[in-house]
């Protein structure tokens, strides 16, 4: 299935200014997303924009989980509520995700290392045992995410598992609309980033013109 708009590797240079491997990353995009019916402007621009916001620019293809004291209190305040809580788990990347998604997502407890074995990676951060074990079967049919997760920071892996994220939430639907802050929540559990979502969306939807 071809674009139905102007997305092309000059083009994503100009998405994508601060990252250096545009024409690679145009490569995989290009095989890619037209198999999950990305080839619209404002799905093409919708989904772009989600993803760079989501790893800065696709330069960032794992989460950044090192925290400070006061970050913890602030962005995972169920977990850390007191300033004593953050003891021994500040700018400690790895004990901050396996205490923040710990026993949950179908990881096992905190001392299992699965929070951070099944942290946040790719272009769209997929995190935890369930979704990794979701995508590698809907992607490879059997459990290669589990085994190698860090396949997930591959160019490819990062965007089949954004497509499948995508796809699997209906989001090209709500693309269709322009509904932004939608697809945000569906993406983020929240509004994060709004602001800066929708600036990428209407730059790339002017670029794809």
């Amino acid at each position: 299935m071809p674009f139905e708009c102007n997305f092309t590797a000059e083009v994503l240079a100009k998405m994508l200014p601060r990252n250096k491997e545009c024409d690679e990353w145009f490569y995989y995009l290009d095989q890619i997303i037209p198999d999950y019916e990305i080839t619209t402007a404002p799905r093409v621009a919708a989904f772009m924009a989600q993803c760079a916001h989501e790893s800065g620019q696709f330069t960032v293809l794992q989460e950044n989980l090192n925290y400070s004291a006061d970050g913890l209190q602030k962005i995972f305040r169920k977990y850390f509520p007191t300033p004593e809580s953050t003891a021994g788990y500040a700018r400690q990347p790895e004990k901050i995700a396996n205490r923040v998604y710990g026993g949950r997502m179908n990881n096992g407890p905190e001392s299992s290392g699965d929070g951070w074995r099944f942290r946040g990676r790719g272009i769209i951060q997929i995190t935890g045992r369930d979704n990794y074990t979701r995508c590698s079967q809907d992607l490879y049919e059997d459990d290669t995410l589990i085994q190698d997760p860090d396949k997930l920071c591959s160019k490819d892996g990062s965007i089949y598992s954004a497509c499948w994220f995508w796809w699997g939430r209906g989001l090209n639907e709500f693309a269709d609309r322009g509904d932004m802050l939608t697809i945000t929540k569906r993406i983020n559990g929240g509004t994060i980033g709004l602001d800066d979502r929708m600036k990428h969306y209407n730059h790339f939807l002017q670029l794809l013109s």
